[in-house]
């Protein structure tokens, strides 16, 4: 237990890639489920909390992967209702994922409102998408604890998801930096205790590549050789998710953005 939470943990390791991942359980709430990959890790951690209900920071499989195994122990679970029908469905992901993470089994869950209540505090709801479309932080306003999900990860990031946005991100870290709080829970980094620094740090970082990927466009550098010169190293995960996790995708979310092109829809949106 930190600072009140008590946060469970489980690492995948697949081809010399090595991904960290949290739950975490305050004030009779359990904030997402961890994966089905890691299911020995989490069940029993699972098993040993009081809680009442479930929150879902959005509905990628490392966060929804136990979910069905705590809805089968009755516990009530909520979530962006964006998210609801696909998580109603088996996984449909690409093969590396459920490799690393497992196969995510349906469930059902409610639709989350702006706020919701714990035993003995009110949270505010905050739409913090970028990472994914569905995204939401929790922010416990009697302790000033924010649960992040995926807004932060790391303060550097060098490669994203093809669904993800970096505008969308940038406006998401800029809302949540207007809320009172300090703890900040990752679900990758877990426990970040100058939770707001880092973030704003993250923010800066995420504003500084911004101005220099549309510099170098303004200059006349095409996509590929903007990502040649600000992203050098090359990183196994691209190769191995065939191209789905890369940095290319940073700088094409950037230059899409201000030419208003909306493109890489997402299983959500095509449900």
């Amino acid at each position: 237990m930190k600072k009140g939470v008590h946060i469970g943990n489980g690492k995948s390791a697949f081809q010399n890639i090595r991904l960290n991942v949290h739950c975490f359980v305050v004030d009779g709430i359990l904030i997402d489920t961890g994966a089905q990959s890691l299911a020995k890790e989490f069940r029993p951690f699972i098993e040993r909390q009081d809680f009442d209900q479930v929150l879902i920071t959005h509905y990628h499989e490392d966060h929804t992967g136990c979910a069905a195994y705590v809805q089968g122990i009755g516990k009530p679970i909520f979530m962006n209702e964006l998210s609801i029908p696909y998580c109603r469905t088996k996984a449909d992901y690409p093969l590396y994922r459920k490799m690393f993470w497992g196969k995510r089994r349906p469930f059902a869950a409610e639709p989350i409102g702006e706020t919701i209540t714990s035993r003995t505090a009110v949270w505010d709801v905050i739409d913090t998408p970028g990472h994914a479309k569905d995204h939401k932080a929790f922010l416990n306003r009697e302790t000033g604890q924010l649960f992040t999900g995926d807004l932060y990860c790391q303060e550097r990031t060098k490669v994203v998801l093809q669904e993800e946005s970096i505008p969308t991100l940038i406006d998401s870290l800029k809302r949540v930096l207007t809320f009172d709080f300090d703890d900040v829970f990752c679900c990758h980094a877990g426990l970040l205790e100058d939770g707001k620094g880092a973030l704003r740090r993250k923010l800066d970082y995420l504003l500084h590549l911004q101005d220099k990927i549309l510099k170098l466009h303004d200059e006349g550098n095409t996509v590929n050789e903007i990502n040649d010169v600000l992203f050098p190293k090359k990183y196994p995960i691209t190769r191995f998710s065939s191209g789905e996790w890369d940095s290319l995708h940073i700088v094409n979310s950037v230059i899409n953005e201000r030419a208003g092109v909306t493109t890489n829809r997402t299983k959500l949106e095509e449900r």
